[in-house]
């Protein structure tokens, strides 16, 4: 039997919990008062939340694959939306953009090389 956190269900739970950060960061981070930073991280962290609680209850590659996206959207919005100079806001999105991209190719790997584990 599977434990818990191995595999898909453990990425999608910790995609789940970079959702959360995300969705804190502005007041966390201290970049609320800024509007592009912050609307990007809230409706960013409400999509990536509301698909890795779908992919938790019942797994579809193309919920990683839009948790990919906006993963990557995540990394380029700073300078797509300008707010670079804030470097809270950017960094923030650029680590959590990185982690997220890297979980949901990690699990679409996982799902299309299911031989590779021991």
């Amino acid at each position: 039997m599977m434990n818990f956190m191995s595999g898909r269900r453990g990425q999608d739970l910790v995609t789940l919990v970079l959702a959360i950060c995300l969705f804190l960061s502005p007041w966390v981070i201290g970049f609320a008062a800024e509007a592009r930073p912050s609307w990007n991280a809230w409706i960013a962290a409400i999509v990536l939340g509301a698909f890795a609680i779908m992919t938790l209850s019942a797994f579809a590659e193309w919920e990683e694959w839009v948790n990919l996206v906006v993963g990557l959207w995540l990394i380029v919005s700073p300078w797509l939306l300008g707010f670079v100079t804030n470097t809270h806001a950017m960094w923030t999105h650029v680590i959590l953009g990185i982690c997220t991209a890297a979980l949901s190719a990690w699990a679409v790997w996982d799902y299309r090389h299911p031989h590779s584990h021991a």
